[in-house]
């Protein structure tokens, strides 16, 4: 299990995070969702240990964050951060490669094959990164995490995605999940920034709503995506539509009078 618990970080006294408290459980996708200054991508860089927090704890299968040395937490987790730049001319082979590196694990050639064609970027293993698409650079990017946990291991691990599907057209983006949400069974907790509901609502099997540095409702799902807590994170109304518990969620919203802050996200 990865949690947190009580996390408060301010930056020049103004609070960022404020007592938030998350629980990231193995076998589970959970979809941390919010407004633009909620507070996620710093939330993100403390869970994955880029940034100390200043009060509270952040625990690994019941291990203090802080006791872990860079190869030990490279073991149990992956972070797929939501820009990443290759400063060297490398082919995306060589940056899917990394993910081995970084871990100190010995390297498979039959992984990378595996991680490469799971993400759709096996025929773009000989080009340059820098010659790539947004979308592309950023399926090389996920391949490159996932190598990092793709082997089974008999202990929990944990995969840490911000906005994973931004630079992606529809179907990219239902792959991309759809491989992510294959690692569930590899004894695998996920984190996923997302900014589209729909995809937030029909991939994860948990949800945290974060507004200006405060964890708002936490839960399943179903049970935390409702008209009446999303319009309190946004403050706008939206409409969530689901007749069966088996059928696919849908949300969406519509003008209205209403004056409200003008938020950057995608009601797909």
């Amino acid at each position: 299990m990865l949690e947190a618990k009580k996390l408060h970080f301010c930056i020049k006294k103004k609070p960022i995070l404020d007592q938030a408290s998350i629980c990231i459980k193995s076998g589970e996708l959970t979809a941390l969702i919010g407004p633009n200054g909620a507070g996620k991508s710093t939330l993100f860089k403390l869970l994955s240990g880029e940034a100390r927090c200043q009060l509270g704890s952040i625990s690994y299968n019941r291990h203090p964050i802080e006791t872990l040395k860079s190869n030990q937490l490279a073991t149990l987790r992956a972070v797929m951060p939501q820009h990443s730049s290759v400063t060297f001319p490398f082919r995306a082979l060589e940056v899917v490669e990394l993910g081995l590196v970084l871990s100190k694990q010995s390297f498979a050639s039959s992984t990378i094959q595996k991680v490469m064609k799971a993400t759709s970027t096996w025929h773009l293993r000989d080009q340059l990164v820098d010659n790539l698409s947004g979308g592309e650079r950023q399926r090389v990017q996920l391949a490159r995490v996932l190598a990092q946990i793709w082997e089974p291991k008999p202990f929990p691990r944990y995969l840490l995605l911000d906005e994973p599907t931004s630079s992606m057209d529809i179907a990219q983006q239902h792959h991309v999940l759809q491989v992510v949400s294959q690692l569930k069974h590899k004894n695998i907790g996920i984190l996923a920034i997302l900014h589209d509901l729909n995809l937030a609502a029909n991939y994860s099997d948990a949800v945290v709503l974060l507004k200006e540095g405060v964890v708002v409702k936490q839960g399943p799902t179903r049970k935390i995506l409702t008209p009446e807590n999303l319009e309190q994170v946004f403050d706008y109304p939206i409409q969530v539509s689901a007749k069966e518990p088996h059928q696919p969620i849908f949300i969406s919203s519509l003008p209205t009078n209403k004056t409200a802050p003008m938020y950057n996200y995608k009601l797909a």
